[in-house]
């Protein structure tokens, strides 16, 4: 299924139905009287958060929802059935942004939570509602209100754990496709991961959601490359596993181009807690591999780990590290902890200074 994780949708509640304008006609009664009922309400709009989707593929061939409107009044005082309510499915981690590009209205975070974006507007007075002492016979009833009306941006962030992050060709589709049962398409040149992928992994025993994001480059928080379009799917991840290229000239350069676009994207980004995994280490000899890690931790607050996602190499201590932090996130969620808090970089340190 392709993926698609933003979508603009022209919404519209449905109108009131009309009143209805009728009069008794009653064998040997004389000036019978109004007896027109009421319109039926219009069907309102609603979001529904939905764990089984993972696109918004679908507004693509739908940008127009409309609910059902009122039905009229009619005689006897009959009122018109109300306009049927219709709810739109999105995947969870939809936010729902106004038309302007900027006001978030509502952040889809929840399986089962229901919004109201647009309500239906009230039926109209049957002739009966406008019966008075001064006026026995109205002949008016009311049209009924519009519903309301709004397009709205929808857009998709991914609900992850662990986000991968790191230069293109870091290895992250590699690592992927090595821990999950996820087959992102894998091959030796830059920009192969177009768009984001999940996996699940299994760490002691506790499931961990993986999103890999097509690579950052120098300027990405402008929109250079793929850029920021893909840089909110990782917004609400636990933690961050910054894979770096163990083969390229300058690992240190190549860690500290992504963090400064974290830093320049987001101050959620920066202040996220990360490890640090120095990949494809099995092109390299071990002293190769020293001088460079020794690089690596003279400017990492974080944990470095040296691995191989194509040979396997040290790849469940360095899940087991990540698990640490999700672990400790999920308690703070839970309550399970109070007062507890991340664990903060060891020293200071700024990408930009």
């Amino acid at each position: 299924m392709k993926f698609l994780d933003q979508a603009k949708i022209y919404i519209k509640a449905g109108d009131g139905g009309k009143g209805c304008v009728a009069f008794r006609r009653e064998k040997f009664v004389e000036f019978g009287g109004p007896n027109g009922g009421d319109g039926g309400d219009g069907g309102s709009v609603y979001f529904e958060a939905v764990e089984n989707l993972n696109t918004l593929i679908d507004f693509r061939y739908q940008q127009h929802f409309k609910a059902q409107k009122g039905q009229q009044g009619m005689g006897s005082e009959m009122t018109g059935y109300k306009g049927e309510d219709l709810i739109i499915k999105v995947p969870v981690g939809t936010e729902i942004v106004a038309e302007d590009g900027e006001t978030v209205i509502k952040d889809m975070v929840e399986a089962g939570e229901r919004f109201l974006i647009a309500k239906g507007g009230k039926g109209g007075l049957g002739n009966t509602r406008f019966k008075s002492s001064t006026n026995q016979a109205p002949r008016y009833a009311g049209p009924g209100t519009p519903g309301e009306e709004i397009w709205v941006w929808l857009r998709l962030k991914i609900i992850a754990d662990v986000g991968l992050i790191g230069l293109p060709n870091a290895g992250k589709s590699t690592f992927l496709s090595a821990v999950t049962s996820a087959r992102p398409k894998i091959a030796d040149y830059p920009f192969t991961t177009l768009h984001p992928h999940l996996g699940v992994a299994w760490v002691d025993g506790q499931e961990l959601v993986m999103a890999d994001i097509p690579g950052l480059i120098e300027g990405a928080h402008e929109g250079i490359g793929l850029g920021d379009r893909f840089l909110k799917h990782v917004e609400r991840c636990s933690v961050f596993l910054h894979l770096v290229d163990a083969t390229a000239e300058d690992v240190a350069a190549d860690y500290l181009t992504i963090r400064k676009e974290l830093e320049l994207y987001s101050d959620k980004l920066k202040d996220k807690p990360s490890v640090v995994a120095m990949n494809k280490c099995d092109s390299l000899t071990e002293d190769e591999i020293a001088e460079k890690l020794t690089a690596l931790k003279e400017i990492s607050p974080y944990e470095v780990f040296t691995i191989s996602a194509v040979a396997g190499q040290n790849l469940q201590a360095c899940l087991h590290a990540v698990n640490g932090f999700v672990s400790r996130v999920r308690r703070k969620n839970n309550n399970e902890a109070n007062g507890d808090e991340l664990e903060k970089p060891s020293k200071p340190w700024s990408p930009l200074n």
